[in-house]
């Protein structure tokens, strides 16, 4: 495929890589509750193989989605990882379905980094995220110990998950962030300032929850306005926006459905006008 339908959202440098500005979050490719295997392994391999058709060449995941299924189905669906950027993260532990919590001590995070490596079946790992921050453990120990791991040779460039523009600058004063990781989508915009700073240094921002559109969807929103003029979703038009919103920002939506993936990957393809921003950003409050 000569132009895959992701490159239309253009491209972006992850430290040394490359990516198209449409990525995917394989969170959803495991169980209920983000536990256990998925009810089709077949489907599941499927869904990242047809990822990768599309021209998506950022996979996200971390060793807590199942935990440890979502690594493991990518290793087995899409290595050796040919022009294909493998994010993932470190520092949550799985108590049950829906069950999350910050785990980022020195040696809780290099044990977490080896299983990734064994799992997704590298030597070193493309972007590392620290998945959380933990109160129980200095920030500051926390990202030296992905340091330790980079300067080892185990992970290529370090990313960071749920800071606010502090938590930024203190993994800035240790490492080079290639990626900042939090929740942002069109009612949940409280990371405003984080998005800007990473434009302002040219790092990517990778919006979790990206598809977050409340009441914004509903026949006659905005959303719905606007998709029917374009001969789109609601969904694409909130990715769109995300994608006009910053150069730096990488959706990364999730699905275990290959009709949804397309439908999400086509929102690349979607141009909103100056007035249709405007209009969402106003709807959104």
């Amino acid at each position: 495929m000569n132009n895959p339908p992701a490159a239309a959202a253009g491209s972006l440098k992850i430290g040394d890589f490359e990516v198209n500005r449409m990525g995917f979050g394989a969170m959803r490719i495991t169980g209920k509750g983000i536990w256990g295997e998925p009810r089709d392994l077949d489907s599941a391999r499927d869904v990242l193989r047809r990822t990768v058709d599309l021209g998506v060449n950022l996979i996200d995941t971390a060793d807590s989605y199942g935990p440890e299924v979502s690594e493991r189905l990518i290793g087995e669906a899409l290595y050796p990882y040919d022009g294909i950027a493998i994010a993932t993260k470190g520092g949550m532990l799985r108590d049950g379905p829906g069950r999350w919590r910050a785990h980022c001590t020195p040696e809780h995070l290099r044990a977490a980094c080896e299983g990734s490596l064994r799992r997704l079946n590298v030597e070193a790992i493309d972007v590392y995220q620290l998945h959380t921050v933990d109160r129980g453990v200095p920030y500051e120990d926390s990202i030296g110990a992905l340091k330790s791991l980079q300067d080892e040779g185990k992970i290529k460039h370090i990313g960071v998950s749920n800071v606010n523009s502090d938590q930024l600058r203190v993994a800035q004063s240790i490492v080079e962030v290639v990626s900042v990781q939090n929740r942002y989508n069109l009612t949940d915009r409280a990371t405003e300032r984080v998005i800007d700073e990473c434009a302002e240094q040219g790092i990517a921002f990778l919006p979790w929850r990206p598809l977050g559109v409340g009441d914004l969807a509903v026949p006659g929103g905005v959303l719905d306005d606007i998709a029917g003029k374009l001969d789109a979703t609601p969904a694409q038009i909130a990715l769109a926006w995300l994608l006009h919103r910053s150069p730096v920002m990488v959706p990364i939506p999730g699905t275990s459905s290959i009709e949804h993936l397309e439908e999400d990957i086509a929102a690349a393809d979607v141009n909103l006008s100056d007035e249709d921003m405007e209009n969402i950003a106003a709807a959104a409050g």
